[in-house]
């Protein structure tokens, strides 16, 4: 049978490749500003903005059995710089929202035999890294809310992390704008490439699929090895 799955902000990058690889065998819904570059014959688009509208609003499924947070931001710049409405600011997109978005669409939720709820953390939050401060305090709000969730709600919910590296995507472009830049990010990796939004869409789609049904309350690096791994 087919899942209703739920995609906040897949309209490009990471959450665009995950509907590809779930639109064959279950029902999406993506939710997002734009509908860049969606199939919306298999893909059902509806406009959102997840800083701005009540998602209570949308023509959502009564039953909903997966459900993605995929906003996000990269901001680097030394802490000094940074002022605490910049720190707001990361907070309402990385968390607040995604909590808002949660907590209405919950009873759709809890129809499911089991609802995969999936979010989205970085490795800088395990690895400390320079200029990372207002990301890394956002996405590690994600990570300790995830797992606290995923207690609360065991066995009704899975509730999982993905912690990327460096992917390719337009999210990136700043950091990846030229090739000196790229092979620089790239010798950074044990793997000695960035990521590719397919790398984390492969982990995505198998972990809201009832092949990860043991899988829960973890926070999964994808991250070419940076994590945990000292190549040099």
């Amino acid at each position: 049978m087919k899942k209703n799955i739920l995609l906040i902000g897949g309209s490009s990058g990471i959450g665009y490749q995950i509907s590809e690889l779930l639109k064959v065998n279950n029902n999406i819904i993506v939710a997002s500003r734009t509908t860049g570059t969606l199939d919306t014959n298999k893909v059902k688009h509806l406009k959102f903005d997840v800083l701005e509208d009540d998602i209570s609003q949308l023509d959502l499924p009564e039953k909903l059995d997966g459900f993605v947070y995929c906003p996000g931001s990269i901001d680097l710049k030394p802490f000094k710089m940074i002022k605490p409405e910049n720190f707001e600011k990361e907070m309402n997109l990385n968390f607040f929202g995604m909590v808002k978005c949660l907590q209405g669409v919950l009873e759709k939720l809890k129809k499911s035999d089991q609802a995969s709820l999936l979010f989205f953390s970085t490795v800088a939050v395990k690895v400390g890294m320079p200029f990372h401060t207002s990301v890394a305090a956002s996405k590690g709000a994600i990570e300790g809310f995830a797992k606290s969730l995923a207690a609360e709600y065991a066995p009704k919910f899975r509730v999982n992390v993905i912690a990327p590296s460096l992917t390719d995507t337009p999210l990136a472009e700043k950091l990846l704008s030229n090739e000196d830049k790229r092979k620089k990010m790239d010798r950074r990796h044990p793997l000695k490439r960035i990521g590719a939004a397919k790398d984390i869409a492969n982990l995505a789609s198998f972990l809201l699929s009832n092949e990860s049904g043991w899988i829960t309350g973890q926070v999964l690096g994808v991250d070419g090895g940076l994590s945990t791994i000292n190549s040099n």
